[in-house]
Parts: C-alpha cells; structure tokens; sequence
C-alpha cells in the first residue's frame, strides 16, 4: 500500500520514488506480474520530472537582472 503525503507530488519525492522502483526491479526480486506496473509507474513518474524540469529550465532562461541586482522574469514573445 502507497502512503500519500503532501511531499508526493515534489520532484524530490519523484526522484526518490524512481530509485526506488529501479532498485526493487535490478534487485530481481519482484514477480513478474508486478514488473510491468513498476516500469510503467517509473515511465510516468520520469515524464513528470523531466516536464518539471523544462518548465523550470524555460522559467530560469526568462530570469534577468535588473539595475539594483535584483532578478525579475521577463516575458518575450516568440514569433
């Protein structure tokens, strides 16, 4: 049984879960009808990192420094 937290839905919950699962799978131990649902949970759960992570890769590429040092987001219209 999963425990749901308020954590769970962090990237570090995700990164955590995901070794999880890559243990449990490299370890052999878990039977072949469970296989298939972990590897799917950790497709999932690595399209949701790396979504976080170009969400806040864009987000840092619009971040810039105005006279005082101070960073401010910047919007710039791709045409």
């Amino acid at each position: 049984m999963k425990k749901k937290t308020e954590a769970s839905g962090t990237f570090e919950y995700s990164m955590k879960r995901l070794e999880e699962i890559v243990e449990k799978l490299e370890s052999g131990s878990v039977p072949l009808d469970n296989v298939m649902e972990l590897y799917e949970e950790g497709v999932n759960i690595s399209k949701q990192c790396l979504e976080k992570l170009t969400q806040t890769e864009l987000k840092l590429k619009k971040l810039s420094k105005d006279v005082n040092g101070n960073f401010e987001l910047f919007e710039e219209s791709e045409e």
